[in-house]
């Protein structure tokens, strides 16, 4: 017999209003009301989205007859009970469609896109039930020659089963698994590749010009690498590079086995590209730190994340791990597999650095706070987050680096934080034969240290839970690289980073402790003058590089309609630009380091 399964249904009813009708049918519905919820975020992106708020209509019906609905909070509906025994349950819907970005849907005349988080209702109570999703091509001859790219499996031996790229059912083992692979379907570019064995594809949607044979190739030698890196077999049987092209966009969202990905169609290499052009080195490394994440989140997972509810927030210190260190392999990843040079990852991080130090808020927040507070911080930036917020990404990336070159040093290369990566998979990741467990707070410290035996108390102390400025051109001497830090020759500050609107010249953020923050200016005021001298876009500059840090001006500005007067004395520059540079041809420790192929040994678990 058969075990009862979920059936969903989707179909881009409307294109040109951005409406996807969708469907839902409960076999056995609670006899008490069955509840429907759709998810409040989406996993891998630590901020509520409500995206109930995007469904426009729903209604239910049992045995062809209406059903009533009611909504019980801002994401949950309770159907009337049906009878005395369970009985199927059909809901549909109709979601507006309308955010072009990796975490929501997206529907157009042009191409359809969605994450299951943001269009499929769960049978709460039932999530652990198998699922098959018929996805529906629109109708219409315009849409004809439309394909689907999923990771999803078609649901072989199912009627209506589709084939691969086919419009059909598809399966999944749970609603876990069915909302953890994003679905395109339009007229995209298709390249596919094999890695270790594991048949890969990339999608492109949008106008692009892209090399797909350049791209393809480039992604084998990444991949192959990472697969190597974690150890074969990889964990996934297919994978699949969703790519979205715009005219200027960026960002990415991991999958089990897929990743949504937003570029600039620039980012992307063209036809007799010679070279690495930076451009297009900034989508590997988006590429890279998305692959990463195939292991380091999605099966090694924090404590929170093993048992995640998807209606409120889920809690984790350890964002500077999972992000933080990913941030740190994926642009290693691109030199330890030969896609770019040693003196591009060097520049690389010295650019990690200047991002950190830029920001008043790496004196006020520690990574484990800014892991915590994700959801209403880091998620949610305002005009003060640069005065009260750490990166953990790019603190975090700092942070690994750090911990790598301390476990290096401290034992001759013997241990590093590749050994600690592999064997937290090999302990606490998902895969075949292993359930997998949560990482607790201090697993990664007590890992380290079990496995180089170093005491490693203070650097966690003071790196994850303080505030105190790395360490690093000492960490980096051993390995013959020298950190050294040039006043950039910008003209003297006022403490606050702008923003243009035509000719206007608005404050973003005015930074704490700043000439603008002490002499009374305020994020939103609008520039006028300096000294009596108007105040454009192009003349700023100018007018501050005719000036001295200390000497003192002033400065009209509107805040609201009100113009208002202030004095105040301008700060020395205060962009210190990081740079890295080899000192010594050979160094037995950084060969050790940045040249390590993937065939590492493989620690025991």
């Amino acid at each position: 017999m058969k075990p009862a399964t979920i059936r969903y249904s989707i179909r881009p009813s409307h294109p040109e209003a951005h409406l996807f009708e969708v469907q839902c049918t409960v076999p056995a519905a609670d006899v008490a009301g069955q509840r429907f919820a759709l998810p409040a975020w989406i996993p891998g992106s630590y901020l509520i989205r409500d995206f109930a708020r995007h469904i426009v209509s729903i209604r239910a019906e049992a045995a062809g007859k209406p059903v009533r609905l009611d909504k019980i909070d801002k994401h949950t509906w309770q159907a009337t009970p049906t009878g005395k025994t369970p009985a199927a349950l059909t809901i549909t819907c109709e979601v507006y469609a309308w955010d072009l970005s990796v975490r929501g849907a997206h529907l157009d005349q042009t191409h359809a896109f969605f994450n299951g988080s943001s269009v499929f209702l769960r049978a709460l109570g039932q999530e652990h039930l198998p699922c098959l999703v018929d996805i529906r091509r629109p109708l219409g001859k315009p849409y004809r020659d439309w394909q689907v790219a999923t990771a999803l499996a078609p649901a072989e031996g199912e009627k209506g089963a589709a084939d691969r790229h086919g419009f059909g059912v598809y399966r999944a083992a749970s609603y876990a698994e069915l909302i953890d692979h994003p679905v395109e379907m339009g007229s995209f570019a298709l390249a596919a590749f094999s890695a270790c064995g594991v048949p890969h594809e990339v999608v492109i949607s949008g106008r692009h010009d892209c090399d797909l044979a350049r791209l393809s190739a480039d992604l084998k030698r990444l991949c192959e690498w990472q697969i190597r890196f974690f150890g074969e077999p990889a964990p996934m049987p297919y994978y699949l590079f969703l790519v979205t092209a715009v005219g200027d966009g960026y960002g990415g969202l991991e999958h089990r086995a897929s990743t949504a990905l937003l570029c600039a169609r620039d980012d992307l290499p063209y036809r007799d590209m010679k070279g690495m052009h930076e451009r297009y080195r900034t989508f590997l490394g988006l590429c890279s730190h998305e692959y990463f994440h195939s292991w380091n989140i999605k099966r090694i997972r924090p404590t929170a994340f093993t048992a995640c509810t998807l209606d409120a927030e889920n809690y984790t210190t350890l964002l500077w791990a999972f992000e933080g260190f990913t941030s740190y392999y994926d642009d290693l990843a691109l030199l330890r597999c030969g896609l770019i040079e040693l003196e591009d990852w060097l520049e690389l991080v010295a650019r990690t650095m200047d991002k950190v130090q830029r920001d008043p808020g790496r004196k006020r927040q520690t990574l484990a706070e800014s892991s915590f507070d994700a959801w209403t911080k880091y998620y949610r930036p305002d005009e003060n987050t640069p005065n009260t917020v750490v990166s953990y990404y790019a603190k975090g990336a700092l942070v690994a680096l750090a911990l790598d070159l301390t476990l290096r040093a401290g034992t001759e290369n013997r241990v590093s934080l590749d050994d600690v990566m592999r064997t937290l998979w090999l302990r606490y990741g998902e895969r075949a034969g292993h359930d997998g467990v949560g990482v607790g707070d201090d697993d990664i410290r007590l890992l380290a240290e079990e496995l180089s035996g170093l005491e490693l108390t203070h650097f966690f102390a003071t790196a994850i839970h303080g505030t105190s400025e790395l360490a690093l051109a000492p960490l980096l001497k051993p390995f013959g690289i020298r950190l050294q830090r040039d006043k950039a020759p910008t003209a003297p500050t006022l403490g606050v980073k702008t923003r243009t609107d035509g000719s206007e010249v608005r404050l973003a953020t005015v930074y704490e402790g700043g000439p603008a923050q002490t002499a009374g200016l305020a994020a939103g005021d609008l520039l006028v003058a300096i000294d009596g001298l108007r105040i454009t876009p192009d003349s700023l500059e100018r007018l501050l590089r005719r000036r001295q840090a200390g000497e003192s001006i002033h400065v009209h500005a509107f805040r609201r309609d009100e113009l208002m007067d202030f004095s105040l004395r301008l700060g020395s520059p205060a962009s210190d630009k990081h740079k890295l540079l080899v000192k010594e041809k050979r160094n037995a420790l950084r060969e050790g380091w940045l040249t390590v192929m993937t065939q590492s040994r493989r620690p025991s678990s």
